[in-house]
């Protein structure tokens, strides 16, 4: 709070930051910060960029960022951006409530912040009212039950921000599909490479880092569109390969299994038969 100019908040593990209320120093746009808290950002009519690794996010549309403890962003140097509600919660302020251990499955805490909600003009209203009664909630003088009021307000914010990603996730179908089609084209250049036994199989980091998109975020899309998530949807196609060619090479199993980046024909065979129920060579046998 005092690197933003701001003023200490009533409660030191967790506080709300009304831009509007609030005056700023200047930011050296240049100093890279690493908070230890989590921070969920609503930004209503944002003009400014965050920076989050090599890229700028403009947040024009408005929407909701959030951040994990211990990750590394860039502010942007014109005070303007400063604008809308930014809210800090510590781990430990949650710590005896069922949020804590709730946490891990709002995955968006895991999302590169190109990767925010756009909110619709009704999911704003929601968004926005939610912040409101939080802040009155957090200027109130703190009594026993504090505490619990805000947990359970902050829960429903994150209950309904998960909510409104899932929307997110159907209703941009043509951007979502084209990451899905880059995603299949990706891993079929990489099986037609034939390197198999020098690459490894294709791993959840090697596609997320292909796709520009944070390893959470793809997982959370295709679960949302196809029912699996990355490392799911990665042995399915293995799986789809290894029956065609089964079915349509003379390729012994050891070479397909080296093909597809087996390190050991044996565990190509065991991991087979645990997705189909047949072994390769009695599926082979069944096309004769």
């Amino acid at each position: 709070m005092r690197y933003l100019g701001l003023p200490a908040p009533q409660h030191p593990l967790f506080t709300l930051v009304d831009y509007k209320k609030t005056p700023q120093l200047e930011i050296n746009s240049e100093q890279k910060l690493c908070i230890d808290f989590y921070k969920v950002s609503f930004k209503n009519t944002f003009s400014g960029k965050i920076k989050y690794g090599q890229d700028y996010y403009d947040f024009d549309e408005g929407g909701l960022a959030f951040l994990k403890p211990s990750q590394i962003v860039k502010p942007y140097g014109n005070l303007e951006s400063y604008e809308g509600y930014a809210l800090y919660f510590h781990p430990d302020f949650i710590r005896k409530f069922p949020l804590c251990s709730n946490i891990k499955s709002y995955g968006f805490f895991s999302y590169n912040v190109s990767e925010a909600l756009f909110l619709s003009s009704k999911e704003k209203v929601i968004v926005e009212q939610l912040f409101q009664t939080i802040n009155a909630e957090s200027r109130e003088n703190i009594d026993p039950f504090s505490q619990e009021v805000l947990v359970s307000q902050l829960a429903l914010l994150l209950s309904y921000s998960k909510r409104f990603y899932n929307r997110q996730f159907i209703t941009r179908k043509e951007v979502n599909h084209e990451i899905i089609s880059s995603l299949d084209q990706i891993l079929e250049e990489y099986f037609q490479d034939k390197n198999g036994l020098e690459k490894g199989l294709p791993s959840v980091t090697f596609i997320s880092n292909k796709l520009g998109l944070s390893q959470r975020y793809l997982s959370d899309l295709l679960r949302s569109l196809k029912g699996l998530n990355t490392q799911q949807y990665i042995q399915n196609t293995i799986i789809e390969k290894a029956k065609e060619k089964l079915s349509t090479s003379n390729l012994s199993v050891s070479e397909i299994a080296y093909e597809l980046g087996f390190e050991h024909s044996q565990s190509f065979s065991k991991f087979f038969k645990t997705k189909t129920d047949i072994s390769p060579l009695k599926f082979r046998q069944s096309f004769n």
